[in-house]
């Protein structure tokens, strides 16, 4: 039985790419700080679902996971970073402790997880790392520094990350959704109304959607996926024309008051 681990697994798109590759014959475990939340999930999923309480911003807490998992299943041939959070502020309204937090997740988590088992997925020739990000790690928008200079380093370690693992049967896999119904906006109040306008023209994605998506790149990988298609599409445009894009992103923004 091949494993699946997943961070974020207690609610959202972590939960739902849990539900997608436990049904495709995956031995999922699920790591969150909130244990009650994967319990509920784990009873949901059945006896191949694994909980896996733990804080993945802290190398301490990770590593220890890691040989927990390591000696009673060994390492994960999927490895999905989904932990992130963060506020959309500007730098002056975002204190050094907030832009800890959001550093802490995704990029320092990310990071902890992808270092513990790395070793393992290149003694054994094969393993698939996915990272999913937020359009911000491409192209920021008014009113989100910290968030978005966290979601670079996340893009960033996935670039690295091809970097060292081509040739070795590891693969890194990057993948951006547009706005998703999750529960980021209702815990991040406010975080809505700052998005661009242009973002309008992006459908929204639920989270079973994306879920769908990430357990189908765990068996198709691929360096990286943009989804839905006109979240793609403006990438494309920005590729050839960056200085426009940006400028639509502060034209329809959040202004200054």
């Amino acid at each position: 039985m091949k494993t699946a681990l997943i961070t974020g697994a207690s609610s959202g798109i972590g939960a739902d790419a849990a539900g997608h590759l436990a049904a495709q014959g995956y031995r999922v475990i699920l790591v969150a700080r909130s244990e009650g939340k994967l319990d509920e999930l784990a009873g949901e999923l059945g006896e191949n679902a694994v909980v896996e309480a733990c804080d993945v911003s802290l190398g301490k807490q990770v590593l220890s996971l890691a040989e927990r998992v390591r000696s009673s299943y060994g390492a994960p041939d999927v490895l999905v970073n989904c932990a992130g959070l963060g506020e959309w502020k500007r730098i002056e309204d975002t204190s050094p402790a907030d832009a800890l937090t959001m550093i802490r997740a995704p990029y320092i988590a990310a990071f902890n997880m992808t270092h513990a088992f790395m070793r393992d997925m290149l003694d054994r020739g094969s393993g698939v790392v996915i990272h999913v990000n937020s359009p911000a790690s491409i192209f920021p928008w008014p009113s989100s520094v910290g968030y978005s200079a966290a979601r670079w380093g996340l893009r960033g370690l996935h670039k690295a990350l091809r970097q060292d693992l081509a040739g070795t049967g590891v693969r890194s896999c990057h993948v951006v959704f547009g706005a998703v119904d999750s529960p980021y906006f209702d815990h991040n109040q406010g975080t809505r109304e700052k998005m661009p306008k242009i973002a309008k023209t992006i459908r929204t994605l639920s989270t079973d959607e994306c879920g769908r998506l990430i357990a189908k790149l765990a068996k198709a990988p691929k360096r990286e996926v943009l989804h839905p298609f006109m979240l793609k599409f403006y990438y494309w445009n920005y590729l050839v024309l960056p200085g426009v894009i940006m400028w639509v992103l502060r034209i329809t923004g959040d202004k200054r008051t």
